[in-house]
């Protein structure tokens, strides 16, 4: 970490007790003995234990969002793009898995605090939601991505198929890596094969149907055709090629 001062190791010391115990059982005593300080020196900077982990979490919004500053490369692909700030969070909280544990918890334990805490935690996390929103706004501009959704809607969702890889899907087999994670958000847990969505059609407009209706469930243009960048107008009835999803 790249924090230095006292309010920083104060920080970084909450953050490393977090990761061998949960929040109630870490005491301003224990932060106060692993950074090293007097306890009393913690009240110079923060009000509590409750502001003190609130504010190591939304420090993580904003890493994070310059970190997706440095990582995407502007004039890259929009697709490309997407893989770079996946990538880039991924890597993140691989490295601080403790500090995804920590924006976790503080997400729970925002419907039960006051309001004006709820707003300071939704403005924070709204960087992250800006700077994915961003990138997806470029594919929305190109035609890559439906429009009939916001960029930050998008970027919402986005964010919860990350957020539920991290949480869930660590001692599963089946490893999802960034790459098929952008593919799933962009065209769907559909098969690669566009045309074995409708595996029953006996015509071409009942496969027409099945691929606009497979368009449907993921983040890329409703017009299926659109999908393929390479592809320059949507498939008329009759013909025997298939868009990719």
């Amino acid at each position: 970490m790249a924090r230095t001062g006292k309010r920083e190791q104060i920080m970084q010391a909450a953050e490393k007790l977090f990761t061998s115990k949960r929040l109630h059982e870490i005491t301003l005593d224990d932060i106060a003995h692993e950074a090293h300080i007097g306890k009393g020196t913690i009240y110079t900077y923060f009000k509590d234990k409750d502001d003190l982990f609130f504010q190591v979490a939304t420090a993580g919004f904003e890493e994070l969002c310059d970190l997706l500053e440095r990582r995407v490369v502007g004039d890259a692909p929009f697709e490309e793009q997407l893989l770079q700030a996946c990538g880039a969070i991924t890597a993140f909280f691989g490295r601080r898995r403790q500090l995804f544990r920590m924006i976790q918890t503080e997400d729970a334990r925002m419907s039960l605090c006051r309001s004006d805490l709820q707003q300071r935690w939704q403005e924070k996390r709204q960087l992250l939601v800006e700077a994915l929103g961003r990138i997806l706004r470029k594919g929305q501009l190109e035609g890559l991505v439906r429009s009939g959704l916001s960029d930050q809607t998008l970027a919402t969702f986005l964010m919860g198929l990350l957020r539920a890889r991290g949480r869930n899907l660590g001692g599963s087999k089946d490893v999802i890596g960034d790459d098929v994670l952008v593919d799933l958000f962009m065209r769907g847990a559909g098969p690669r094969d566009a045309g074995a969505h409708d595996a029953g059609a006996r015509d071409a407009g009942t496969h027409d149907a099945g691929a606009r209706d497979a368009g449907a469930q993921d983040a890329g243009p409703r017009d299926a055709g659109a999908r393929d960048a390479g592809q320059k107008a949507p498939a008329t009835p009759g013909t025997t090629d298939s868009p990719q999803t």
